[in-house]
């Protein structure tokens, strides 16, 4: 597991998928407001006049020593939801992130947000 502290510093770095394909490199961290930790990333992707950051999630991420590894695949990744480099999730966006990758979304109790970028 990459401590909080640890993924951080990672900005900048390359993430690469599963099989070591680059993917593009890490923009934002985005923690789970319930637990306060990292599960999320933003990755920089696109041409370079025509960029936009997509979100990963971090379970079974794995740190080396100049990337970040995740266990999703680069293709999934490129068609992850995704925003403008200056845009900001709006909570009702929040869903379709998780649902992308297969994982369960549940709001908090008030029916707050789940992902703060940190």
């Amino acid at each position: 597991m990459i401590r909080p502290a640890d993924i951080r510093e990672w900005r900048g770095r390359d993430v690469v998928d599963a099989d070591g394909h680059k993917v593009g490199p890490l923009e934002a961290v985005y923690t789970d407001t319930a637990t306060d930790e990292p599960v999320m990333v933003t990755v920089r992707i696109g041409l370079p006049t025509r960029q936009r950051l997509v979100f990963v999630p971090l379970d079974e991420a794995v740190a080396g020593p100049d990337h970040l590894r995740v266990r999703y695949g680069k293709a999934l990744v490129k068609k992850a939801p995704s925003i403008g480099t200056d845009d900001v999730l709006p909570a009702e966006g929040e869903e379709p992130v998780f649902r992308h990758y297969g994982l369960p979304y549940r709001p908090g109790a008030g029916g707050e947000r789940r992902l703060a970028r940190g």
